[in-house]
C-alpha cells in the first residue's frame, strides 16, 4: 500500500487541506495533537474513525513536507 493512500486533497473538503480520506479529519490537526504530546491512544479515542493507521500516515506526509520547505528556527 502507498503510505498516502490514506490521504485525501479535495478543493471541496476542508479548503483543500489534507485530509484522512473519508473524513474531514485534517492531517495538520492529528499532527498538531501529537505536537501537544497526546498519544496515539488519546488521538484515536478523540477521533474514533481514525486508525492507526492514517496516524502513521499523517505523520509519513508531514515528514514528506519537511523535505521541501526551510523553517528558520531562532537559536
Amino acid at each position: 500500500m502507498n503510505k498516502f493512500e490514506r490521504i485525501s486533497i479535495n478543493p471541496k473538503i476542508c479548503h483543500g487541506r489534507a485530509c484522512i480520506k473519508g473524513t474531514r479529519i485534517m492531517v495538520s490537526v492529528i499532527l498538531d495533537n501529537l505536537a501537544s504530546g497526546l498519544s496515539f491512544e488519546e488521538i484515536l479515542k478523540s477521533y474514533p474513525t481514525l486508525s492507526l493507521e492514517d496516524i502513521q500516515a499523517a505523520i509519513s506526509y508531514g515528514a514528506e513536507l519537511s523535505r521541501e520547505r526551510i523553517v528558520q528556527i531562532k537559536n
